[in-house]
């Protein structure tokens, strides 16, 4: 009876310890997995937009970092996770958030990346539910892959330009939302 007490506590801990944060309600894993690199939560916090919580997104580094022009430039493995944690985002207004934020990221400067945003944007056709859960890989030399719910959806090929101006969306000088660059940046 000992050792099985002995060995729920350590199982139970060790899940515990799998997830390093909670935001809005949501378990935010520690790490990810990015083709042959493992990456840690450099942070993650909630989009709120009109006093409602939208998505929590967690940003994914190989290294803590918390200067995000540095971030949007390098040339490493990176990830972003969102989660979905409002009913009401279809996947119209997803879209439309994210040429948003494309813009916002290019200073409207889109035209020579319209290509690899044209296929992002695809992912977003298929009608998005509460908690499903997009994973935005960057792999220097692959590309962006795009996760829905585990499941990849399409990898775009991509150069840093497309790589910057993607990050940039949460990262940049106008993010979608200042608290959440914030919280991405472990601030």
């Amino acid at each position: 009876m000992k050792q099985f007490i002995t060995a729920l506590v350590l199982v139970l801990g060790f899940t515990q310890m799998s997830f390093a944060k909670e935001v809005a309600g949501v378990q935010i894993p520690d790490s990810l997995k990015a083709g042959d690199s493992e990456l840690a939560l450099n942070g993650a916090g909630i989009r709120t937009k009109l006093f409602m919580d939208i998505y929590v997104g967690g940003l994914y580094l190989q290294n803590s970092a918390n200067d995000a022009n540095a971030i949007i430039v390098a040339d490493e493995p990176m990830a972003l996770k969102l989660h979905m944690v409002s009913g009401l985002i279809t996947s119209e207004k997803m879209t439309n958030a994210t040429t948003e934020g494309f813009e916002n990221a290019t200073d409207g400067k889109v035209a020579p990346i319209q290509t690899e945003i044209n296929a992002f944007m695809d992912v977003f056709k298929e009608e998005i539910q509460e908690n499903d859960i997009f994973d935005i890989v960057y792999l220097p030399g692959t590309g962006v892959e795009v996760y829905k719910n585990g499941k990849l959806k399409d990898t775009i090929q991509s150069n840093m330009e497309f790589k910057k101006a993607l990050f940039g969306i949460w990262l940049s000088e106008n993010p979608a939302h200042e608290g959440l660059k914030e919280s991405m940046l472990g601030s």
